[in-house]
């Protein structure tokens, strides 16, 4: 059940035209009043044909009228308006228990306490099947107005119990940190001028799809001014920027002026001081000894950026301890999808896009995040939206199958911290994020399938596996993909790589009970590892400790017991035969 708070009004009489008219496509039968303040004289045009829309209006506008004439300042938004809608799926439910529906709303949002013989006039007007309309005039009979702070959060925990109460069905319970659902009037506009987006929609997109381009507020506000997006900064005496708005071209007010959105009304994420601290945040100081070379290309960056975000993100889920840190590398997450899907090859894009679209419900919630912390996510974010460049294909395949567990994680963390809203967001983006996985790899496979090694060579591989990874080996080894990770594994030996050893890191890095196509998950992350040179596990131990310090935790890959000691499966010196 849902509970939409319009904003306030003037006109009782032209709000009563509409509830008890025929509705814009003649969708309204039999209007009339199911509950109200004092039932008793209360004319209704829907039951008494003597009745009329006048005669209601003055009727609820009495405390105002009596309160204007006795006070200086007139009071003018006095119309309340709050439309209470049953899911498609929902039972028919009766006169009577839309009016003890409508009871509990005006209650919880504070028109009417339960025993207030003084409260504000109010009435209920049913004119479909599956919802009512409330409407209120917001002047008690003493004169005084009631507080009407925060009810919607209240409306909202009260439909959350009705829908227990009646068996209907559950929705999830809001924690404000949603955008604005378009109102009718912004979509009839849209619709009007032949535009598939709001104004609100369109600019929110521009926005999130900058934010990638830029590391300071005045490079985003840059960045928007030179594309499409007409831009309002406000600045202080001193020339600083203090806050901003913006305005899609052809948004025009009645007058013929541009219309202008802050940037916190389009999001609650958008506002001038979250962009500073998302985009102008400096990275954690490194211990010299954990600086090392980064990779070759953008997506390769992303990718090792990644390999921190999922230990750190797998920790997070099970405990309280860096939650600031968590959420700071999931709004990144976002950002690093939204520049993938700018920089992907058009048969990746739309699903890319969609996923980014569905992940930024996942990117906020009521935890404040450390933005630090996502520093080297950010940067490669960053570096791909700037890169010229496009990606090679199996590079692209892995950083897209590393979002994928990426997205797996930051479901489950949000799902551990109980953000309802946030979990389904990144369930809905895994979908998309798994379908370009599927694609991007494709021609990867085909490639690594034409060329696999020899039987020989397969068997010695399969018993690499078995030991490495026997609670999966069976799941891996008739996977459709297996040959095309038997010749991953010849190709990352012969660059000196343990095959036994990079099955287990790739193992540790990713868990494979959730995979659909566990051989498919370690051919792209065996492939991303096999490309970096064999690694010195001294000097490799020393830089995990020091990152451990300086930033997030990270997890140490430990060279297996029996690779150390030298199992038969890890010698690789004698040739195949």
């Amino acid at each position: 059940m849902i509970a939409a708070i319009k904003p306030a009004g003037a006109n009782t009489r032209g709000l009563l035209a509409y509830l008890y008219g025929p509705g814009r496509h003649d969708e309204h039968t039999d209007p009339h009043i199911v509950a109200g303040f004092a039932m008793l004289g209360m004319p209704d045009p829907g039951r008494d044909p003597d009745a009329t829309l006048t005669q209601l209006a003055h009727h609820l506008d009495e405390p105002v009228r009596l309160r204007n004439s006795e006070f200086g300042k007139k009071i003018t938004d006095h119309v309340w308006h709050c439309p209470v809608r049953a899911a498609p799926e929902d039972r028919l439910l009766s006169d009577a228990e839309w009016s003890e529906i409508a009871q509990r709303i005006v209650e919880a949002a504070g028109i009417a306490l339960e025993g207030d013989d003084l409260a504000c006039r109010w009435i209920a007007v049913r004119h479909a099947d599956d919802h009512i309309h409330i409407l209120a005039t917001t002047v008690r009979e003493d004169g005084r107005r009631p507080k009407l702070h925060d009810s919607g959060v209240r409306v909202g925990d009260a439909c959350r119990q009705i829908e227990m109460d009646y068996g209907l069905r559950q929705l999830k319970k809001g924690d404000r940190t949603g955008t604005r659902q378009p109102t009718q009037g912004a979509m009839h506009k849209a619709e009007r001028l032949g535009w598939e987006q709001t104004s609100r929609e369109w600019l929110q997109d521009r926005i999130r799809a900058a934010i990638p381009h830029a590391t300071t507020a005045e490079e985003l506000l840059a960045y928007l001014e030179a594309g499409d997006v007409e831009v309002k900064p406000r600045r202080g005496p001193s020339g600083d920027l203090l806050g901003y708005a913006v305005g899609q071209p052809g948004d025009l007010n009645k007058d013929g002026e541009q219309i202008f959105h802050p940037g916190g009304k389009i999001a609650p994420d958008l506002s001038l001081p979250k962009l500073k601290a998302r985009l102008e945040s400096s990275a954690p100081e490194e211990h010299p000894t954990a600086r090392r070379e980064r990779p070759s290309t953008p997506w390769q960056q992303a990718t090792e950026a990644l390999d921190t975000f999922h230990v750190h993100l797998a920790d997070a889920s099970t405990g309280d301890s860096g939650d600031a840190l968590a959420q700071a590398q999931i709004t990144a997450l976002g950002e690093l999808i939204q520049a993938t899907a700018e920089k992907a090859p058009s048969d990746l894009r739309v699903q890319l896009q969609v996923a980014s679209k569905a992940f930024v419900r996942a990117q906020r919630s009521q935890i404040r995040s450390e933005d630090r912390a996502a520093h080297a996510l950010r940067t490669a974010a960053r570096d791909i939206a700037n890169t010229a460049t496009g990606p090679d294909g199996s590079a692209l395949a892995a950083l897209i199958a590393a979002m994928v567990w990426a997205a797996i994680l930051a479901g489950r963390w949000h799902d551990a911290k109980g953000h309802a809203h946030q979990a389904d967001a990144a369930r809905q983006a895994l979908q998309h994020l798994q379908a370009a996985a599927d694609h991007a790899l494709t021609p990867t496979l085909t490639e690594l399938e034409a060329r696999r090694p020899k039987d020989e060579t397969r068997r010695t591989l399969a018993s690499d596996v078995r030991a490495a990874i026997p609670e999966h080996a069976d799941r891996i080894l008739t996977d459709p993909g297996w040959p095309a990770l038997a010749t991953v594994l010849a190709d990352a030996e012969a660059r000196g790589h343990k095959p036994h050893q990079l099955l287990q890191e790739a193992a540790a890095q990713r868990e494979l009970t959730t995979a659909r196509q566990p051989a498919r998950v370690l051919i792209t992350r065996i492939q991303h590892t096999s490309r970096n040179p064999v690694r010195n596990r001294r000097a490799e131990a020393a830089r995990l400790r020091t990152t451990t310090t300086a930033g997030a935790p990270v997890q140490q890959n430990r060279t297996p017991k029996h690779a150390a000691t030298g199992s038969p499966t890890d010698k690789r010196q004698q040739p195949r035969r």
